[in-house]
C-alpha cells in the first residue's frame, strides 16, 4: 500500500434514509479495498488479499477482482459498475455510494422538524414590513412562535448551526436581513410558478443574487458611487463559487 489512505467526508450521509446509508457504508468497505488494498478497519500490519495489492495489481485489475468476488457472492456487478462507484466515491465521498433514488426522496430540510421550519417561515415573513432584523432575532422569534403554541411548546430546537443553515435556505430571495425597501418590494411581487427545489449534489443547483453595498467606492472615472455585489451560490455546499463587485449589475 502506498501513501496515506484518505476517506472522503461522510457528514451528509445522515440526510439519507437508514437503509440507503447502510448500503453506502457496505459499498465503502469494498471500494476502499479496491483503492488501497485494505478495508478501512483492517488491523495494523494486515496485508492485502490476493488480487487487491496495489503494488502488484493495477486499479483496473483490482476492479475486475472485486466484481468477480461480489458476483460470486450473489451481488451481480460488473467491473465497469465497480469503476463507476469508485469514481463517485472519490468525487463525492460516502454520499456518492448512496442510492440516487433515495436522494430524490430526501426532505428539503434534512432532519429538522417540519414545525420548526414552519415557525421560521413565519418569523421571516414577519420581517417583510418591519425594520431590518438580524439572523439572531429571527432565531429568537422562531423559538417564541413555537413556545407560544400549546402543540409545539415542547418541541426541541436543533443546534444553532443547523438553525443558521435552515435560515440560509428559507431566506433565499427574501432579503430578510437586508434593505427594508428591497424586502417590501419582494413581498409585493406575485407568487411565482416554481417551488423550492432541494439540491443534493455540488453544482446541481446554483443561484445568483445581488445586493447593494452600503459603502462608497471610487469608480474608474473618479466619481464616488455605491456598488453592487453579485454572487453565485452553490445551494448544496452553501459556498460562493463566483462574485463580482460592479457599480451596477
Amino acid at each position: 500500500m502506498t501513501g496515506k489512505r484518505r476517506v472522503p467526508p461522510t457528514s451528509r450521509i445522515a440526510e439519507f434514509p437508514k437503509a440507503a446509508a447502510d448500503q453506502a457504508r457496505w459499498w465503502e468497505r469494498h471500494i476502499l479495498e479496491v483503492l488501497h488494498g485494505l478495508p478501512p478497519d483492517a488491523p495494523e500490519g494486515t496485508k492485502p488479499r490476493p488480487g487487491f495489492d496495489p503494488k502488484r495489481h493495477s486499479l483496473a485489475q483490482r476492479e475486475r477482482a472485486k466484481a468477480a468476488e461480489l458476483t460470486a457472492a450473489g451481488h451481480q456487478v460488473s467491473a465497469s459498475g465497480i469503476k463507476q462507484r469508485r469514481q463517485r466515491y472519490q468525487r463525492d465521498g460516502l454520499v456518492g455510494l448512496a442510492d440516487g433514488r433515495s436522494a430524490k426522496q430526501m426532505q428539503a430540510f434534512g432532519q429538522v422538524d417540519p414545525v420548526v421550519v414552519e415557525a421560521m417561515r413565519q418569523a421571516i415573513a414577519e420581517t417583510a414590513d418591519a425594520s431590518s432584523r438580524t439572523i439572531g432575532f429571527t432565531l429568537w422569534r422562531t423559538q417564541q412562535i413555537l413556545s407560544g403554541r400549546e402543540e409545539t411548546a415542547e418541541v426541541e430546537l436543533p443546534s444553532r448551526a443547523t438553525l443558521y443553515r435552515l435560515f440560509d435556505k428559507l431566506a433565499v430571495g427574501t432579503h430578510a436581513t437586508g434593505s427594508a425597501r428591497t424586502r417590501r418590494s419582494v413581498g409585493a411581487r406575485p407568487s411565482g410558478p416554481f417551488g423550492e427545489v432541494p439540491a443534493s449534489a455540488p453544482g446541481e443547483l446554483m443561484q445568483i443574487d445581488s445586493t447593494p453595498m452600503d459603502v462608497l467606492v471610487r469608480l474608474d472615472d473618479g466619481v464616488a458611487e455605491k456598488a453592487e455585489l453579485t454572487a453565485m451560490v452553490d445551494i448544496a455546499t452553501r459556498s460562493i463559487t463566483a462574485a463580482v463587485l460592479r457599480p451596477s449589475t
